[in-house]
C-alpha cells in the first residue's frame, strides 16, 4: 500500500447503502436486526442479574444502539476524530459490559468494532481500533489460544473484505454516476445540435424565400418609378406573392424533411427546374439515399443559386446537374451568362456565403464565380 492509501478514506459511495443492490441491503438490516437480537438476549440471559441491573444492560444496549448509528453517520462524513472517540465509546461500553459479567454483550461489541473499522475508517487509523478491540476480545474469550488466534485473525480478513467490497460498490456507483452524467451531456448536446440544425434549416428557407420576393419587389418598384404599365406590375406583385407561398410551402417541407419525411432529391431538382423555363437538371452515377443534412444542403444550394441567376442574369440558360460518387454528391449550376439584371445591386451576397458556411459544417465545400461562358456554382458534400 502507498502512503496515500493509509490515510485515504473510503469512498462516500462506498459508505453509503445507496449503490447496494436490494438483497444486500435487506441482508444488512438482518443482520444489525440479529446483532440487537443477541445483545438483548445476551443482557436478558444473565442469571445473575435481576430487576435494575437488566433495565441498566438494556439501556446501555441502546446506548451502544444510538453510538453506533451516530458513528455511521460521522464516518460518512469522514469526520475522523469523532469517530475515534464514538469507537472509544463503544469500548468503553463493552468493558463495562465485562465488567459486569455480560460477556456475550462485549464480546458481540468488540467484534464489531473491529470489523467496521476496517471497512469504515482509513487504514492508519482502523488498525489500532481493530487491534484494541481484537486484544479485549482476546483477553476475555476462555477458548485455547489457537482458536483465539483464528477468530480474531478471521475478524481482521472479514472487516478487510468488507472494505474491499465496498470500495469496489462505491466505484461502481460513481462509474454509473459518471456514464449518466455523460448520457445526460450527450442528450443536452444532440438537443442543442438539432435545435441549431433546425435554425439553420428555418434560417435557409427564409432567406431563399425573401430574397426571391425581394427580386419582384424590386422589380415592381422600378417598374413604378418607371411608369410601367399597370398589368406588369401587378405581375410582379403576384408572382412576389406566390414567392411568400412557396416560402411557406417550403418550411413546411423542411420540417418534415428534418422528421426524416422529405421527397427524393432528384424529384426535387426536377420539380425546382420545371417552374423555371430557362432551367435544366441532369443527374448522373449510380442513385442513393442522402443523409438529410446533406440532402437538404444540396436542395438549399440548388434554390439560392437559382434565384441568383434569376437576380443576375435574367434570362440566361440554367443547367444544373447532379453527379452521385463514390463517396460524394456534387453539385454544378452554371448560367449561360447576359446582361446584368436591374435587380443585381439589391440583396448582400449573404445566401452563397451561408450555403458555403453549410457545406464546411459537413466537410463540403462550395465554390462559386465566373467561367468561360456565365457563373458557376459547385458543391461538394462527403457521403
Amino acid at each position: 500500500m502507498t502512503e496515500n492509501s493509509w490515510t485515504r478514506w473510503p469512498s462516500r459511495e462506498a459508505l453509503t447503502r445507496e449503490a447496494a443492490t436490494r438483497p444486500r441491503r435487506v441482508l444488512g438490516w438482518v443482520t444489525r436486526s440479529l446483532v440487537l437480537a443477541t445483545l438483548l438476549w445476551g443482557a436478558f440471559n444473565g442469571t445473575h442479574v435481576r430487576g435494575w441491573g437488566v433495565l441498566v444492560a438494556v439501556a446501555a444496549i441502546l446506548a451502544a444502539a444510538v453510538v453506533g448509528w451516530a458513528l455511521f453517520r460521522t464516518t460518512l462524513a469522514h469526520r475522523l476524530w469523532p469517530s475515534l472517540a464514538l469507537y472509544g465509546v463503544l469500548l468503553a461500553i463493552a468493558v463495562a459490559a465485562q465488567a459486569a459479567d455480560f460477556g456475550v454483550i462485549a464480546l458481540v461489541l468488540w467484534c464489531g468494532c473491529a470489523i467496521t473499522a476496517l471497512e469504515r475508517l482509513p487504514i492508519a487509523a482502523a488498525l489500532p481500533v481493530t487491534v484494541v478491540a481484537l486484544a479485549l476480545y482476546a483477553a476475555a474469550n476462555d477458548d485455547t489460544w489457537l482458536t483465539t488466534l483464528a477468530t480474531t485473525a478471521g475478524l481482521a480478513l472479514a472487516g478487510y473484505v468488507l472494505r474491499l467490497d465496498a470500495e469496489a460498490r462505491g466505484s461502481a456507483q460513481r462509474l454509473l454516476t459518471q456514464e449518466r452524467a455523460a448520457r445526460a451531456a450527450e442528450a443536452e448536446s444532440a438537443a442543442l445540435g438539432e435545435r441549431a440544425r433546425i435554425a439553420r434549416e428555418i434560417h435557409d428557407v427564409l432567406a431563399h424565400s425573401l430574397s426571391a420576393q425581394l427580386v419582384h419587389l424590386e422589380a415592381a418598384r422600378l417598374l413604378i418609378e418607371r411608369g410601367a404599365d399597370r398589368d406588369q406590375i401587378i405581375e410582379r406583385v403576384v408572382a412576389a406573392r406566390g414567392m411568400a407561398r412557396d416560402g411557406l410551402a417550403e418550411t413546411r417541407q423542411a420540417l418534415s424533411a428534418l422528421r426524416g419525411d422529405m421527397t427524393p432529391l432528384e424529384e426535387f431538382l426536377s420539380q425546382l427546374v420545371g417552374t423555371d423555363d430557362g432551367a435544366e437538371a441532369t443527374i448522373s452515377g449510380e442513385r442513393r439515399p442522402l443523409p438529410a443534412e446533406a440532402s437538404q444542403t444540396v436542395r438549399r444550394v440548388a434554390q439560392e443559386a437559382l434565384t441568383n441567376v434569376r437576380k443576375h442574369a435574367p434570362g440566361a440558360k440554367v443547367r444544373m446537374r447532379l453527379e452521385y460518387g463514390e463517396d460524394q454528391v456534387t453539385l454544378v449550376v452554371r448560367d449561360s451568362g447576359g446582361s446584368p439584371g436591374e435587380l443585381t445591386t439589391t440583396g448582400g451576397g449573404y445566401g452563397l456565403r451561408g450555403m458555403r458556411e453549410r457545406a464546411e459544417l459537413l466537410g463540403g465545400s462550395l465554390d462559386a464565380g465566373p467561367d468561360d461562358e456565365g457563373f458557376m456554382v459547385t458543391l461538394k458534400v462527403p457521403v
